[in-house]
């Protein structure tokens, strides 16, 4: 028997390229043994390292906290499958049907997973540390200058993949197999483009 790839999938549920990414990964899940895991990571926390950002970006960050600390309430009470279906609720009502009022698509998301009480975190600070911990688990190893979505294969890290669609069937594992074979080489390090289009979500 083969032993499962391990994969830990960090996001944050505001980045339409994390959303496209973990649909991939999650169609990848259907189809090979995989050990995969969803993590926490903040484009708030990762801004805080660039201090030269224009000052009206760094004000829209500090809203991109309350779904992180949410995400982090729902996982410490049920666990990692939890965080899953919290962020499929939040994805979908946010990326997909493009709803934007994102203390709305919270509360609503939060009721379905019978989970109202847990609102007030988005407004407090009690999961900020965990936030913060899980984020640098996942950047830290990968370096500065990178964004989300990041994956770790077996252990290895990456910035990426960006896609502009989600990859389905036999698209989504040769896109994965490529990524196992680059982690599996100790010399590589990077391989990028100029971005080519937008983000579609169906």
């Amino acid at each position: 028997m083969s032993t499962p790839t391990r994969v830990d999938f960090y996001f944050d549920p505001l980045c339409p390229y994390a959303w496209i990414a973990s649909r991939w990964i999650l169609e990848v899940e259907k189809q090979r043994e995989l050990e995969l895991r969803f993590r926490l990571m903040s484009v708030a926390v990762l801004n805080e390292r660039r201090p030269k950002q224009v000052v009206k970006r760094l004000l829209r960050m500090k809203g991109s906290w309350r779904p992180v600390r949410v995400g982090a309430a729902v996982e410490a009470r049920w666990g990692e499958r939890a965080l899953r279906e919290f962020y499929t609720g939040f994805g979908t009502r946010y990326h997909v049907q493009g709803r934007r009022d994102r203390d709305a698509v919270l509360t609503e998301v939060l009721a379905e997973i019978n989970a109202a009480d847990l609102g007030s975190s988005a407004a407090g600070t009690d999961y900020d540390e965990v936030v913060r911990r899980s984020h640098h688990e996942g950047m830290d190893p990968v370096g500065p200058n990178v964004g989300t979505p990041t994956i770790h294969v077996d252990g290895v890290a990456f910035f990426g993949p960006v896609l502009h669609s989600v990859p389905r069937g036999q698209q989504a594992l040769d896109i994965f197999d490529g990524a196992l074979l680059l982690a599996r080489n100790p010399d590589f390090f990077e391989l990028k483009r100029t971005l080519t289009g937008r983000p579609r979500f169906d």
